[in-house]
């Protein structure tokens, strides 16, 4: 008996090589993609810690400037040899008699209060007109007080002599309106010298 053998098929031909493939080609892509993530995650990170970083900078830098004004304020002394404007006096509510000579002032201002120094001569109707205006009156000055702090005395230049003849009153209001201190030089009773501080709040 015969046997048939059939005859065994051709082995079938391996695909030929798609684009990119080949040794490495799959490495490479993975490398590249790698690269680009860890450089994006080194940016997001520098922004992350950069920008606060650069608000504390500003705000140290800002917070030693504040500290830079409030010491020039606090050093700062003297008075401007001229009538403070119409609008701060009427902030401040000090009527300044218009016939009024030798008149200075000098402003303070902070985040908690302002501060407006006045000085002024005037002649007896003039300071009782002046009391007046400010809701006060000569019967309220008392005789030798010296209404006005020793620190707002240095930061406007005002000594006290003691040969001279002293009266003063503070005139407080409600806030926001002003609180006037109020300290005159009778020494010559036809033409006293007044000095104030009023002091208005936010």
């Amino acid at each position: 008996m015969t046997v048939l053998h059939q005859p065994t098929p051709p082995p079938m031909p391996a695909p030929a090589p798609g684009p990119g493939s080949g040794p490495g080609s799959g490495s490479g892509e993975d490398r590249r993609h790698m690269i680009r993530r860890r450089w994006f995650t080194a940016v997001v990170i520098a922004l992350l810690i950069g920008i606060p970083a650069g608000y504390l900078v500003i705000s140290a830098e800002q917070s030693r400037d504040s500290g830079r004004d409030k010491q020039a304020e606090s050093s700062a002394t003297g008075l401007k040899e001229a009538w403070p404007s119409k609008m701060k006096r009427r902030v401040f509510e000090v009527p300044i008699p218009a016939k009024s000579t030798g008149v200075a002032y000098f402003e303070t201002s902070n985040w908690k209060s302002s501060r407006l120094y006045v000085q002024f001569t005037t002649d007896a109707s003039g300071l009782d007109d002046f009391l007046q205006d400010i809701g006060s009156s000569r019967s309220r000055l008392e005789p030798g007080e010296i209404t006005i702090s020793e620190r707002d005395a240095r930061t406007a230049g005002w000594t006290w002599p003691e040969a001279h003849d002293w009266a003063g009153t503070t005139h407080r209001q409600p806030e926001p309106r002003p609180t006037r201190d109020i300290t005159v030089d009778l020494t010559d009773p036809a033409t006293p010298r007044v000095f104030v501080v009023s002091t208005a709040t936010p």
